[in-house]
């Protein structure tokens, strides 16, 4: 008798999700076997290896782990899987400032607990990602801020200038886990995995998911995709002749709603606002009263959405535009980080300083540099420039800038300081004609929708 020929990760993703879309009530079961294979945990290692990050409260390190034999570290992962004997340690937290005094809390899972949740999410992603609306933009494959921010753009551009600002209240740490894992039963029969999800949700506390985790983004979509659902069916409603009179996008607990300036829809702003409430209010997630707004572009009222200050203006051709700039508490905090390191560094050689400061700004000025950064870029490069130059003049003893001394191809060209300050504005990719994510066809043979289903 034959063995049957095994099947690689990659393909399993992609059988499940085109299963997935095309039968949107199908439930899956037999899925924890995948989840304790090791292929799936080798990749999830090497997932949490990429993605680098700080211990957890283990202590435990990725080159400790390879020290000591990463097939015996990954063997006796699987064991516990298998055995039902897995237990996750404790998180880690560390405080990041946010800013006004506040902070935001990150629970970090040790190395071990990553990879167990980076082998369930790569079963799970692909049979929610196929649920997921277009809307949704965060944490998702081939999806980026760019895009929801162009969506939203765009849509401004075309006249919808009522603008719904919403920001939720401490989402991430409100998420009820018996709400969370009823959404997951929808579309997984598999006590197993359920089992599995629930210790992970718990290890965190009584509610909410740990921002650090790694499956914490596709559950924190999951919970909210009903919320994408209602704004969807909106805007369909909302349909004229091809045309669109809402729209929306979503990073995270990140929402914009964008409607219709035209009188006659005022309507929909309102109705919309009511049914997003009401929705939320299922989930038991609220609000953030003082920093949710619902403004009107024509009035010179402006938004923020990932890091963007985004109004309407008259471009030189004389049509309405949308100006899209980064926040000034986004530049002010990168200013800050510079003029630490140049602090600290101060009796250092400016190739040191220029070392340290160009990953900092490579990170920043490739998130910012759509829209019309250019002023913006502008400013930081001249007063890089002048610490630089300033830096120079006091290793030398002197007071100015060396105005005479240095041209500002020096910097650049012998230095090496980071020089892509050009701005790259934003063309969106044709979407494919059949389905979003590069999933190999599923068998022929579709059996009958609703019913339990094991992929093999």
């Amino acid at each position: 008798m034959k063995k049957a020929a095994t099947i690689s990760l990659q393909d399993l993703r992609r059988r499940i999700y085109r299963k997935a879309k095309a039968e949107p009530e199908w439930r899956f079961w037999g899925m924890y076997v995948h989840v304790c294979k090791m292929e799936t945990l080798q990749e999830a290692y090497r997932m949490a290896k990429r993605n680098g990050g700080a211990p957890g409260i283990d202590g435990m390190t990725f080159e400790a782990i390879e020290e000591s034999g990463l097939e015996a570290f990954l063997d006796d992962i699987r064991r516990d899987l298998v055995l039902y004997r897995y237990r996750p340690s404790g998180l880690r937290k560390k405080r990041i400032p946010k800013g006004g005094g506040k902070f935001r809390t990150l629970g970090i899972p040790t190395i071990r607990d990553r990879v167990v949740q980076g082998a369930l999410k790569l079963i799970l992603e692909p049979i929610f990602e196929a649920d997921f609306q277009d809307g949704s933009y965060g944490y998702r494959p081939k999806r980026t801020p760019h895009a929801a921010v162009h969506r939203v753009t765009s849509a401004v551009v075309k006249g919808m200038t009522r603008v719904i600002d919403v920001d939720l209240a401490s989402y991430f740490d409100t998420i009820r886990h018996h709400i969370l894992l009823r959404k997951v039963a929808v579309r997984v029969k598999d006590n197993a995995i359920l089992w599995l999800l629930k210790r992970i949700l718990k290890s965190g506390g009584n509610k909410g998911v740990p921002q650090g985790g790694v499956i914490s983004p596709l559950l924190s979509n999951i919970y909210l995709n009903e919320v994408d659902r209602m704004l969807e069916r909106a805007k369909a409603v909302t349909r004229e002749r091809g045309y669109f009179h809402m729209e929306y996008a979503r990073f995270a607990d990140d929402l914009v709603i964008v409607v219709d300036g035209y009188p006659k829809w005022g309507w929909l702003e309102r109705g919309v606002y009511r049914r997003l409430l009401e929705e939320l209010a299922k989930l038991d997630v609220s609000l953030n009263v003082e920093k949710t707004r619902r403004v009107d572009l024509t009035e010179g009222a402006s938004f923020t959405f990932l890091g963007f200050r985004i109004r309407r203006y008259r471009t030189k051709r004389g049509r309405w535009g949308a100006l899209t700039v980064p926040r000034m508490k986004a530049r002010t905090k990168l200013l800050r980080r510079l003029k630490e390191v140049f602090r600290r560094f101060r009796s250092q050689p400016v190739t040191r300083v220029i070392e340290r400061i160009n990953p900092i700004l490579r990170g920043w000025l490739n998130y910012f540099r759509i829209g019309q950064s250019s002023r913006c870029f502008r400013y930081i490069r001249n007063w890089v420039e002048l610490k630089i130059r300033r830096h120079l003049m006091r290793a030398r003893g002197r007071r100015g800038y060396g105005w005479k001394r240095w041209n500002r191809r020096l910097f650049y060209e012998r230095l090496g300081l980071y020089d892509q300050w050009h701005i790259s504005y934003y063309k969106p990719k044709a979407r494919p004609r059949q389905l979003r994510m590069n999933f190999t066809a599923y068998p022929a043979g579709k059996p009958g929708a609703g019913k339990p289903h094991a992929v093999v």
